[in-house]
Parts: C-alpha cells; structure tokens; sequence
C-alpha cells in the first residue's frame, strides 16, 4: 500500500507534459498544450494538456484524468503501478507499508461511476436531450469546451442511462450500490439524476464518486446529490478539493463558497483555491480536511440572512480545528458567481483583500442593528458571541476574542471567562435551580410544527425566534432550512427529523396556543440562564454589588415565573424544603 500522502506528492512532481509528450507532439496554446488525442487517433489537435490543474482532456472523446490515469489508459498499468512509474521518473522513492493486499472490492463500484461520468459527459455535448442544459449554461456565460474541461454532464430523462450501462455490461447490483439507480416500491429500476445538469464530484484521489445534480426548470429539489455509498460521504468531502488543495497550498488560503456553480466560476477566473461543501452546512470532518491543506479559510457566502447564519456555522466549525477564519461581505443581492461574472477576478480580489476576522463581522452586524445600545441588547449580543469563542480551538485566538468581546459589550473580562468556560466557576453557595418541568426539545418541535403550516405561521415564528435559541441540533437545522426554503438540503439525520414533524402534524393543537407557549417557554429559559449567571457572580461581589444583584434576580425571576407558570410550584417546593429540591 502507498502512502496518501506519498501519492500526492508524486503526482505534484510528475512532469505531465514531458511524459505525455513522449507519446502526443504537443504545441503550447497560450497557459496548455494541444496535440492529436492519443486514444482516439486523428490529426486535430483535440487534445489539451492543462499543468495547472495536472490533467489531460480530449474534447472529441473525453477521455481525461491525471498523470496516474495516463499510465493507466495509455499502457494498461493498475493504479499502485502507475504511481510507482510516476514516481520513477520524478526520482520519489516510495515507502512501503503493510495492509491487506488483493484487489480492493469496492473497484466496480468507481468503475461505475467513471463510466456514468463519461457517459454523461457525451450527453451533454451531443445529445438533442440536452440543448436546454447547453443553453442554460450559456445564459450563465459558460462554454461547452469549459463546462467539458470541468467534467459537467447531463442525465437525460427515460432509461436510456439504464439501456448504456446494461449495454457496457454493468451489473444492476452495482449500479444500485453506487447511488446511480433507484429501486421503486413496486420493484422498477430507474435512473436516480433525470433531465439534470450533473457537477462530478471527486474524492482527494480525484476519483470520480458520486455526483450533484441541477434540475433545468421548475422542481425540486433544486439540487440533487448521490446518496450515501461505501464509495462517498458527502460529510467527509468537500467539492473540488481534489483539484483546490494545490492552488491552497501555494496561495496558503481556501475560499470557501456555498455551491458547485461558485466554485465553478471562480475556478474559470483564476482562483484555484475554491472548494464548497456538498449540499449541507459544513461538518467537522470536512474543517478537519482544510486543516490538512491551508491555516486560513476565507468565507464567501451570500450576505442575506440565510447566507449569514450559514457562514457563522461554518466558522465555529473551522474555529474548532484552530483554523484562522475570515469572512469576505459581497455586496447586496450578489453572489460570487455574478460579481466574477461582471466584474471579473479583480472586482472579487477586492473583496477578498478586506475579509475580516469571523468575530469581528458577528460584532459589526451587532453594531449595526444597535445590539449594543441597551443593557439587553448587550445581554443578547454576548448570547450570540459567546458560541464563536468557545469553537476556538487555539488559546491565543480565545484570548484575543474574549479580551474584544470584554471591551465591546462592555462587561469584565474575568466575569466573560468565566461565562465561557463554567468549569471554572467557583463552588456557589447556593442550590441549583430545579430541572425544568418539559423536554425544551419538545418546545421546539412545536414551534418547527406551527411553521410547517406555512405563511403566516412561518414568517411569524423566523421574525420572533433567533436560530440560537433552538437547542436540539436537528431541530435548528429544521428551523433553518425551512427559514430560507431549502429543506433539501438538510442531512440524514435533521431529514430525519424533518420527515418525522410532516407525519406527526398538530393534533388537537391550535397553532396560536402552541406559538405562544412555545415563545413564553423559550424566553423563561434565558432568563434561567440570566438567573444562573447572577448566581455565579454573588460570590465575588462586594456587598453593594450583591445587593443590586439580588434585586436584579428577583426581578428576572418574576418576569420568568410569568412566563412559565409552573416555576410558581417549583420555588414554593423548594421554600418548603421538599425532597430533591
């Protein structure tokens, strides 16, 4: 077995251009190089050799790949001896390591998806089928020979994708485990991608695995990924790392977008460095992959609402892997794909070059909507803050937070470290509070239920109830992709969920009863966390300071117990010394 990592660094050596120019005369045509394909034959020069992205493409027959894939095609190599060629003649010694030996026994399953790839890749360039991706690509300024290059195809309608593969002698069963067929209840076999623009997604091998699908005209899902296979775990890759990792390691950043249309655009303006994760918000397996390749993640979401609370996850999760996150603020109503568009790469360099630091963009949209005019505002502000300090994994990059956290809400810093890190609280000389009386998550669930009522109910829930306030991970993710209208793109587990709210709807519940219960619940909660706070700061006050202190509890604990009633039995148990309180 070869080490990945030794692979990578083959296939950064190789020279593609001198190898594949001991079989191709090539001629340079302007940053590639073009000859006759090799495996086709003929006189035109068809083929082109591209060294900044280390592949080879063949716009007649489509074949492509890399320099392993070369070997491959070219003299009938298996992959481990294409590396060691490669290796060879970049003067890289290989170091083995022991593990099973024998043929790896999910090949037929990449052998599928390759031949899925370049069958559909034809289609795209020569089926009637697929003049209306052609001309959606054209609207979007893209050309064919460009969309080819990146490896785009279509999947038409009907079976003729079933009638090829069956013809090229693909077993079904394989078929069906690499996600590219679907069993219906009454047993049909049909293809899973139709009448799609399909984006090849890669692994860091740059093997084809599985694919993301756009639907031409009215549908959804908008997007439509391959399913989960022993081949591909959209939690686990990123889209275009396989080509990204290179252009990361030499500009010593990634650009991190939301979709494979931006990436692709960026791509086309010079930016290698691109990758975008795969339909879901970003998991820590992949932070943990871009870790591996750049110390800075540069985010370019949209600047609406949906684009924010996207990117704000994203960095808590880049921030827990020590990462250095920025956050780069298009202009309103753009996105990255129609600001390259009109203004090129130099119009996007520029917003590139004035990204700030994740907080500091948490802070300057706080600003902006007055959180920090108020004594609650400040107090709502800090709940919204709090989680991107505590996701940063370097101690430096903590400190540095809390001290700018400190200094714009205006508390101690001492008080702020401890409100971060409660292990460190001091023992308290008071008893908790009691537990509370209802699962919050079954508050939630009412309030994800009244939105699934749709208008008003759901504008009337987003406007009144901020993300945060949804504890139960699966839950917020609900509440999130039904805010911005895109329950397609939840993961297995929040799609879980989601299906489960559907069948269960609202009994014998009425939506207004259920909205403000579920409202009154959520606000008591925070003012329980307000309560825990002044608890743990009694302590260490001085006397005057415990006095104003405990006027403020009392306070909050009369608004608390008005919201939820059934504090009143609570504190007078625990008055009356019952047993567990």
């Amino acid at each position: 077995m070869i080490p990945d990592d030794v692979i990578e660094q083959v296939r950064e050596s190789a020279d593609l251009i001198g190898i594949i120019g001991e079989y191709v005369e090539l001629k340079r045509t302007g940053s590639d190089y073009r000859g006759p394909c090799p495996f086709h034959g003929g006189t035109h020069r068809n083929f082109a050799v591209i060294p900044k992205k280390g592949m080879f493409y063949c716009f007649v027959c489509h074949e492509a790949g890399d320099v392993f894939t070369f070997f491959m095609k070219k003299l009938g190599m298996d992959y481990p001896t294409a590396v060691r060629e490669a290796a060879r003649r970049a003067g890289i010694t290989i170091p083995e390591r022991t593990g099973p030996t024998g043929p790896d026994p999910r090949e037929p399953l990449y052998q599928a998806v390759a031949t899925a790839a370049d069958w559909f890749g034809r289609q795209l360039h020569d089926s009637p089928e697929a003049d209306a991706a052609r001309q959606y690509l054209g609207s979007r300024d893209v050309t064919l020979e460009q969309a080819q290059v990146q490896g785009l195809g279509y999947a038409p309608r009907g079976t003729a994708f079933l009638d090829a593969m069956k013809g090229m002698g693909l077993r079904q069963e394989v078929l069906l485990e690499a996600g590219l067929i679907v069993k219906r209840e009454d047993g049909t076999l049909v293809p899973r991608f139709r009448g799609r623009l399909l984006f090849p997604i890669h692994d860091l091998r740059a093997r084809v695995v599985a694919f993301s699908g756009r639907i031409l005209g009215p549908g959804e899902p908008k997007y439509l990924n391959s399913p989960e296979t022993p081949i591909f775990h959209k939690g686990k890759l990123l889209y275009n790392l396989h080509a990204a990792k290179h252009g990361m390691r030499k500009a010593e950043r990634a650009i991190l977008v939301e979709g494979q249309f931006d990436v692709f655009r960026l791509t086309l303006a010079g930016f290698e460095e691109v990758v975008a994760p795969l339909g879901t918000g970003l998991s820590d397996d992949q932070a943990a992959l871009l870790q591996r390749h750049t110390p800075h993640v540069i985010l370019l979401y949209d600047s609406d609402d949906a684009g924010l609370r996207a990117t704000f996850r994203a960095g808590d999760a880049l921030l827990r892997h020590k990462l250095r996150v920025s956050v780069a603020t298009l202009p309103e109503g753009e996105d990255p794909d129609t600001l390259v568009r009109q203004g090129g790469a130099a119009a996007l360099e520029g917003i590139l070059k004035h990204a700030i630091d994740v907080l500091e963009r948490k802070i300057q949209i706080l600003e902006r909507k007055g959180f920090f005019g108020s004594l609650p505002g400040r107090r709502r502000a800090l709940d919204r803050l709090l989680p991107t300090i505590r996701a940063a994994g370097d101690p430096i990059t903590r400190d540095l937070y809390m001290s700018r956290v400190a200094e714009v809400a205006g508390v101690r810093k001492d008080v702020l470290e401890r409100e971060v890190d409660p292990k460190q609280q001091p023992t308290a000389p008071y008893r908790p509070l009691a537990p509370i009386p209802a699962l919050p998550s079954s508050i939630e669930k009412s309030l994800l239920l009244v939105m699934l009522l749709g208008e008003p109910w759901k504008s009337r829930v987003v406007q009144t109830i901020d993300p945060e306030e949804i504890e139960f991970p699966a839950y917020r993710a609900v509440f999130e992709a039904l805010a911005d209208d895109a329950p397609d793109r939840l993961d297995e587990t929040a799609a879980r969920a989601y299906e489960g709210l559907q069948a269960e709807g609202l009994g014998q519940s009425t939506p207004d009863a259920l909205f403000e219960q579920a409202v009154n619940w959520l606000e008591a909660r925070r003012l329980d966390r307000a309560i825990e706070r002044i608890n743990r700061e009694i302590p260490l006050a001085t006397e005057d300071e415990k006095a104003r202190l405990a006027n403020e509890k009392k306070r909050l604990a009369a608004e608390r117990n008005a919201k939820r009633p059934t504090y009143g039995i609570i504190e007078t148990a625990r008055r009356k010394g019952a047993p567990g309180t």
